[in-house]
């Protein structure tokens, strides 16, 4: 099997996902062209070369739908013979494209492919594209249906954490991502999106609250307790889960991830390539892996993944040098750490998606990405990315420096 390497790594920083975030006036192909137009531009890079762009979208509907990475390769200029397709693994679809793009590489293929993703929350809203997990009643019936804050507020329950748990969880997320932005530490990979007059529009993750404190998350109430009660998931995860007695609705805004605008891609390819074309390679996309599980509970599928891929490699949880999880709420962390006895001081050590926000199909090649550069800061060798995924599933991808 050929070897897949990461050349490079970028993404656009995250702009609040609403009308008055930063970038509500660009279009998510723009944002997409953006990370395209950075790789090609950093590598002095021959598109011609590229035989496929993958590009992760959780909402591939209206400006995000027809197949928007063969519309961002021709808005980023790439040679017209470069193709482009669009998947969708809920919140790992930018992981996915990534490991789709590296499949690829490995199977002998493709020489050089860009795995990516894109997300434009402010202008596509969740749940646009539709779908028979929660709109079909027969679906939803059989799969105990509930939103995904009642799944997390479920983990927090069935686990043991409490809302002070969940609470000084965001604080850190939020102290560590300051941290590492007033020391630089994304500098090399965060590119900014201009406009046609190559005026920045933002440089900078919008959605970073670096005064947050207990005092201030105690203040919110629970976001997810009268959907559960009014609405009825309670009593349907309840059914599921008999052995808990009630939900402790921990979950709210303040520790639970960002709605925000972003995009990220990765350009992987051979070491042969790699030769030919002057492109350093930074790691080894070493194994990957995707799993299901339990539907309802919904986001615990990185534990399960994670062992699943470390087994295929001969890994151990230790093996691992730095780890990044989607911080998709609070809760998630703390059961995986939890669940693999991962230190915190070895997970989102540059603070996570509570912080500065989750563009839902982009967030996958961006933490992967994130771990890349930490472990070239740190000068340590292996890392692991993975995310929960809505309908009960986990992806990881583990990668070593070269």
């Amino acid at each position: 099997m050929t070897d897949a390497y990461i050349f490079d790594a970028v993404r656009t920083p995250r702009g609040e996902g609403k009308a008055k975030g930063a970038l509500n006036e660009v279009s998510p192909v723009k944002l997409a062209a953006t990370a395209l137009a950075a790789l090609r531009d950093r590598n002095d890079l021959d598109t011609a070369f590229v035989d496929d762009v993958v590009l992760g979208c959780s909402e591939p509907a209206g400006e995000q739908g027809a197949v928007i990475a063969r519309s961002a390769v021709l808005m980023a200029d790439y040679d017209e013979s470069v193709s482009g397709v669009q998947i969708n693994r809920f919140c790992a679809s930018g992981l996915e494209a990534v490991n789709m793009a590296a499949a690829q590489v490995m199977s002998g293929q493709a020489d050089l492919a860009i795995g990516g993703g894109v997300e434009s929350m402010s202008r596509v809203a969740m749940a646009s594209s539709g779908g028979a997990w929660f709109a079909d009643p027969e679906v939803a019936f059989k799969t105990y249906y509930v939103q995904q804050g009642i799944s997390a507020d479920l983990i927090a329950t069935k686990y043991g954490f409490s809302r002070d748990d969940v609470d000084a969880y965001a604080v850190e997320s939020q102290r560590r991502a300051s941290e590492a932005w007033d020391a630089g530490r994304f500098a090399d990979s965060v590119v900014p999106v201009v406009d046609q007059n190559d005026a920045i529009i933002l440089d900078h993750d919008e959605h970073v609250r670096s005064d947050t404190d207990m005092q201030a998350l105690a203040a919110l109430s629970p976001a997810f307790e009268k959907m559960g009660q009014g609405m009825g998931f309670d009593s349907v995860i309840l059914q599921r889960y008999p052995e808990v007695e009630r939900i402790d609705h921990v979950h709210h805004a303040g520790n639970s991830s960002g709605i925000v605008d972003g995009a990220g891609a990765v350009l992987v390819g051979t070491r042969e390539i790699g030769d030919a074309l002057g492109l350093r390679p930074r790691a080894r996309i070493r194994n990957f892996g995707s799993i299901g599980t339990e539907p309802s509970i919904m986001l615990t599928g990185p534990g399960p993944v994670t062992r699943k891929v470390l087994k295929r490699g001969g890994m151990e949880v230790g093996d691992i040098d730095l780890y990044e999880l989607n911080e998709a709420f609070a809760a998630v962390v703390l059961r995986y750490m939890q669940d693999l006895d991962v230190p915190h001081d070895k997970i989102n050590v540059n603070g996570g998606a509570i912080a500065m926000g989750h563009p839902l199909g982009a967030t996958g090649v961006m933490i992967l990405g994130t771990v890349l550069d930490e472990l070239e800061r740190r000068d340590l060798e292996t890392g692991l990315a993975t995310l929960c995924i809505g309908a009960g599933m986990g992806v990881a991808t583990v990668i070593e420096r070269v």
